[in-house]
C-alpha cells in the first residue's frame, strides 16, 4: 500500500478518534465554544459573536472532518486503483451535487421555517412542520432515488464522459444513487438538528460514519479488491450509521414528541415548506447544472483534464468549506431571530459573519496561491495534471474573498424565508459558468474554468447583496420606528 494512504489513514483515524472523545468531555467542548454543556443553542438572546462561534466549531470540524475523509478515500481510490478510477468517481462529483444538492436545498428550505418556529417558542407550529417535513422526505427520496437510477447512463452521456471511465463511473453511481434516501434522510435529520441549534450531533454522526467508511475503503479495494463499487458500498454504509445516530437524537429531544394529529391536516404546511424549500434546491440544481456543463467541456479535453478537474474541484470544496459553515450558522441564526422578530440581531450576526470569513480567506487564499505544486501533488502522479491545478488554484485563491462574502449574504437572505432572489442568482450563477466555459475554453484552455467560477461567484454576490438590502433594510427600519414610537 503507498505510503502517502498509510498516513492518510493513520492521521484521518486519529484525529476523528481524538475529537471524539474530546467531545465526550462536556467541560472541555464548554471550554472551545464558551456555551453550556446542553447541545442546543438559543440565538436570540447573548453576544451574538459567542453564540455564532459556539454553533460554529461543532459545525465546521463535522465539514472538516467530511473533507479529511474525502481526501483520504480520494487517496485510497486513486493510488489503489490509478488515476482513471479517480476520474470516473471524481466524474460524478457534479451530478451527485445535482442530485444530491436538490434534496440538500430542500432539507435547508424545510429547516429554515423549523427554526423561525423555534425562535417564535411555537411548539405546535414546530411539531406540525417537522411531521410535513418527514413525509414529504420520504416522497423526495423515492422520487430522487428512481430519477437517477433510470437516467444515469444518460447523464453521463450528456456529461460527455469518456469511454475509458464510463464502466466505473456507471458502478459508481449505480451504488451510491442506490444508497440515495440514506444520504437525503441524514441531510433532513441534521438540517433539523441544526435548525434547533444543535451542531454537535451531527459532528458526532460524522467522526462515526467516517471512520467507518474509511475502514471498509481499505477493506474493499486492498484486502477483497472490489474496484470502485466498493468505495461506493462504504459510502453507503456509512450513511447509514450516520442516519441512525442522528434520528436516535432527534427522538430524545424533548420538543419533537410528535403525534399522529401532527401528521393530518398537514396540507398548508406542506405548501409553506415546498414554497421556502424548492427555490432552495433549484438554485443548488441550477449551480450543479453549470458544473455539469464545465465537467462536459473539460471531459472533453480527455482523461487528463478530468482527473485534473477533480482534484481541483476536491480542494475547492475543502478552501470553501470554512466559509460555507459561517454561512450555515448564519442561516440558523437568522431564521432563529426573524421568527422572533428580532432584525436588529440579524445585522449584528452578519456583521460577525463578514469578520470570521475574512479572516479563512486570508489564510487559505495564501495556500492555494503559494502552494498549489505541492497541493496538486499530494493527490496525482502525473505532471501534466499537477500543471493544470497549478494554473486553477492560484487564480480561485485571490478571488475567494467574493466567494466567502456570498456564504454570508445568501445565508442571511435565506435565513429570512427569501428564497426566490438567491434563487435567481443561482441561475446566473450557471450563465456566467456556461458563458465563461463555453466561448474561453477553446482560446485558453483549462484556465478557462477558475475564470468560469470567479465570474460565477461575483454575479451571484451583487443579486444577494441587493436581495439582503430589500429583505433587512424595511425591517430594521420599522424597528426604530417602533422603539422610538416606545419612548416618547
Amino acid at each position: 500500500m503507498h505510503s502517502r494512504i498509510i498516513n492518510g489513514l493513520f492521521v484521518s483515524h486519529g484525529v476523528l478518534l481524538c475529537v471524539f472523545s474530546f467531545l465526550g468531555n462536556g467541560e472541555n467542548m464548554a471550554k472551545v465554544i464558551g456555551t453550556a454543556k446542553k447541545k442546543d443553542i438559543d440565538f436570540t438572546e447573548g453576544r451574538p459573536l459567542k453564540l455564532i462561534l459556539a454553533f460554529f466549531w461543532p459545525m465546521f470540524l463535522t465539514n472538516m472532518l467530511q473533507q479529511v475523509y474525502n481526501f483520504v478515500d480520494t487517496l485510497i481510490v486513486g493510488n489503489g486503483l490509478g488515476d482513471n478510477a479517480l476520474a470516473a468517481v471524481g466524474n460524478m462529483g457534479s451530478l451527485f451535487f445535482l442530485i444530491v444538492g436538490f434534496s440538500f436545498g430542500l432539507a435547508n428550505g424545510f429547516a429554515v421555517l423549523i427554526a423561525q418556529s423555534y425562535g417564535a417558542k411555537d411548539e405546535e407550529q414546530l411539531r406540525h412542520r417537522l411531521a410535513a417535513t418527514i413525509v414529504l422526505g420520504i416522497v423526495l427520496a423515492v422520487v430522487l432515488c428512481s430519477f437517477s437510477l433510470v437516467f444515469l447512463p444518460k447523464l453521463l452521456e450528456i456529461l460527455n464522459t469518456d469511454e475509458l471511465i464510463m464502466g466505473d463511473s456507471l458502478k459508481y453511481g449505480y451504488i451510491v444513487f442506490g444508497g440515495l434516501p440514506v444520504g437525503i434522510a441524514y441531510n433532513i435529520a441534521g438540517a433539523i438538528l441544526r435548525s434547533l441549534g444543535d451542531s454537535r450531533t451531527p459532528l458526532k454522526a460524522i467522526i462515526i460514519s467516517s471512520i467507518i467508511n474509511l475502514s471498509l475503503d481499505s477493506l474493499f479495494i486492498f484486502g477483497l479488491h472490489t474496484g470502485v463499487e466498493g468505495a461506493a458500498i462504504a459510502t453507503v454504509i456509512a450513511q447509514f450509521v450516520s442516519v441512525v445516530f442522528c434520528i436516535n437524537s432527534l427522538r430524545n429531544i424533548p420538543i419533537i414528541k410528535l403525534e399522529k394529529k401532527h401528521f393530518y391536516s398537514n396540507r398548508p404546511v406542506f405548501l409553506e415548506l415546498l414554497k421556502n424549500g424548492i427555490p432552495m434546491a433549484i438554485m443548488n440544481s441550477i449551480t450543479a447544472v453549470g458544473f455539469m456543463v464545465v465537467q462536459s467541456f473539460v471531459n472533453g479535453y480527455g482523461v487528463v483534464y478530468t482527473a485534473a478537474y477533480a482534484v481541483c474541484s476536491k480542494y475547492m470544496n475543502l478552501f470553501m468549506n470554512p466559509a460555507a459553515t459561517v454561512g450555515g450558522t448564519i442561516t440558523a441564526y437568522t431564521s432563529q431571530n426573524y421568527g422572533a422578530k428580532k432584525y436588529d440581531r440579524i445585522k449584528d450576526g452578519v456583521k460577525v459573519g463578514l469578520r470570521i470569513v475574512l479572516i479563512f480567506y486570508v489564510i487559505l487564499g495564501v495556500v492555494m496561491v503559494f502552494l498549489p505544486a505541492q497541493l496538486g501533488d499530494f493527490l496525482l502522479d502525473g505532471r501534466e495534471q499537477i500543471e493544470l491545478v497549478c494554473l486553477y488554484l492560484p487564480r480561485c485563491g485571490i478571488m475567494l474573498i467574493f466567494l466567502n462574502i456570498l456564504f454570508i449574504v445568501r445565508a442571511a437572505v435565506q435565513g429570512m424565508g427569501k428564497p426566490m432572489l438567491p434563487m435567481i442568482s443561482g441561475i446566473l450563477e450557471m450563465v456566467l459558468r456556461v458563458f465563461v466555459i463555453s466561448v474561453f475554453i477553446g482560446s485558453i484552455g483549462f484556465k478557462a474554468t477558475p475564470y468560469a467560477e470567479i465570474s460565477a461567484w461575483i454575479g451571484a454576490l451583487l443579486v444577494n447583496m441587493y436581495a439582503l438590502y430589500i429583505a433587512l433594510y424595511p425591517l430594521l427600519k420599522e424597528s426604530k420606528t417602533k422603539g422610538a414610537c416606545a419612548t416618547q
